[in-house]
Formats: structure tokens, C-alpha cells, sequence
């Protein structure tokens, strides 16, 4: 394992999707405090001052970058800063997502197309960015691609109706298998995560509005609460590094137990 004990990521550059705000910050600070410089990559014009926020909270280099994860000419874009800024990245977090609250019945085919787009190839387009400019660099340093699938992936989870939402993380779990078993021999380690409810920003919003729907969320974790998102880095970390060498292609829940009954 690189680094120490308390930063076993000390010397890696990490990209994080969706970095702005909620999860995808709070995974990006994780990987800041366990050594690593970081690029948050967002649509959001906030990106530019989360990343000055996690810079001095951090210590380390951070640098914020607008994207469309959705376009091939903007992410190759967002990739080339990354490198002339940074280096070449070594760990990629895809955690852009979107989701959709329509009825099946109800949804438009360009909502549905969006979900997609954003949540799967999204993740494709920056992870074929990541590998293309790993194996430039030819280092053969190792890298690491964590991405950001669901417990929705495996679990209809309701009462809310989310089929594009829950088919598109079914199918970044799928891409994670194919991907790692493709990039393995090019030293790229392919994983994913797969969170529960999270109390993010954007789920205390919608908690707030619908606090029926929370409770009865709350009622079929068996751990009794949604998760912090500071709880998703130890895992995050994990996969990120060296420590998890032998850990290939796998989609690994941490959920509190929702899956599991």
C-alpha cells in the first residue's frame, strides 16, 4: 500500500463526478483526508468554490472543473485540465447522477433518455477518459475506478415509483463487471458502491417535503436511520487503494441492512 497508514492515498490524484455538493463532496473530502489531491468535476457553478472550500479545509491541491458528463467533447475537455493541472489521475469516483420520480406509465422517453445518459453514460464517458489518459501517462503506477451505483440496482426500493433511476444503477453495476475484467490487464481496477439512503443535501430537501415518505424509509432499514455521508468513505478509501488489490468488479452494498431482508 502506498502512502501511510493514516494516508494511504498520499501522492494520488483522484477525480470525483458530481463533486460539487452532497455525496459526491463528502467522498471527495474522504479521499482528500487519506492523502489525495482531488478534482471535482460538476455541472454546477458551485464546483469552482468547493473545490477552494476542500483546498483549505485539506491542505491538499483541489482543483474545480465545469462539465457535462453527458458530452464526449466536455469531458475529454475536463480531463486534459485535470492533467495539465494536476497529473495524471490515478483514482476516479463516478458519483453524477440524476434521478426521476415520474410513474413508468407517465414517463416522457427524453426523461427517461436523460436518467440514463447522466447515470450510465456518464459513467462510461468519464472512465473511458480516465483509462485513455492512464495508459498515456505509462507510468504503471496502479488506478482505481470507484464507481457509484445503488442498492436500487438490486432492491425495487419504495413507495416511490424510480424504474429509470433503478434500471440505469442496475446497469453501471453490469459496467463495472465488463470494465473490470477489460482493464485489469492495463493496471485498472474497476469497483463499485452501492449506498442506501444517505441524509445528503439533496435527500434532507426531499425528506423535508415528504416526511411520510422519510419515516417509512426509516422503517425498513434495519439500522434504524439513513446513513451519514461521511460513512461512505472508509469503504470509498478502501477500493480506492491498494489495500483492496484483489477486489475486482465487485458492486458492494452499504445500505444498513436495507437489502438484506
Amino acid at each position: 500500500m502506498s502512502g501511510t497508514t493514516t494516508e494511504p492515498l498520499r501522492g494520488r490524484i483522484a477525480v470525483v463526478t458530481g463533486g460539487a455538493r452532497g455525496l459526491g463532496y463528502a467522498m471527495a473530502r474522504s479521499l482528500a483526508d487519506a492523502g489525495a489531491d482531488i478534482a471535482l468535476l460538476d455541472r454546477l457553478d458551485a464546483v469552482g468554490d468547493a473545490a477552494l472550500t476542500l483546498q483549505s479545509d485539506s491542505g491538499r491541491r483541489c482543483l474545480g472543473v465545469s462539465v457535462d458528463v453527458t458530452a464526449e467533447e466536455s469531458v475529454a475537455a475536463a480531463f486534459d485540465m485535470v492533467v495539465r493541472d494536476l497529473g495524471a489521475p490515478d483514482v476516479l469516483v463516478n458519483s453524477a447522477g440524476i434521478t426521476s420520480g415520474t410513474p413508468l406509465i407517465d414517463t416522457a422517453a427524453q426523461d427517461w433518455q436523460r436518467v440514463l445518459d447522466v447515470n450510465l453514460t456518464g459513467t462510461f464517458l468519464a472512465s473511458r477518459e480516465f483509462a485513455r489518459r492512464h495508459v498515456a501517462a505509462a507510468r504503471g503506477n496502479p488506478a482505481s475506478i470507484v464507481n457509484v451505483s445503488s442498492m436500487s440496482a438490486f432492491a425495487v426500493n419504495i413507495p416511490q415509483t424510480q424504474a429509470a433511476y433503478n434500471t440505469s444503477k442496475a446497469a453501471v453495476s453490469m459496467f463495472t463487471k465488463s470494465a473490470a475484467i477489460e482493464w485489469l490487464p492495463l493496471g485498472i481496477r474497476v469497483n463499485a458502491i452501492a449506498p442506501g439512503y444517505f441524509a445528503s443535501d439533496m435527500t434532507r430537501d426531499f425528506v423535508a417535503a415528504n416526511p411520510e415518505m422519510a419515516d417509512d424509509w426509516v422503517r425498513r432499514i434495519p439500522a434504524g436511520r439513513m446513513g451519514e455521508p461521511d460513512e461512505l468513505g472508509g469503504l470509498l478509501v478502501y477500493l480506492a487503494g491498494e489495500g483492496s488489490s484483489y477486489v475486482v468488479g465487485q458492486s458492494i452494498l452499504i445500505d444498513g441492512g436495507y437489502t438484506s431482508v
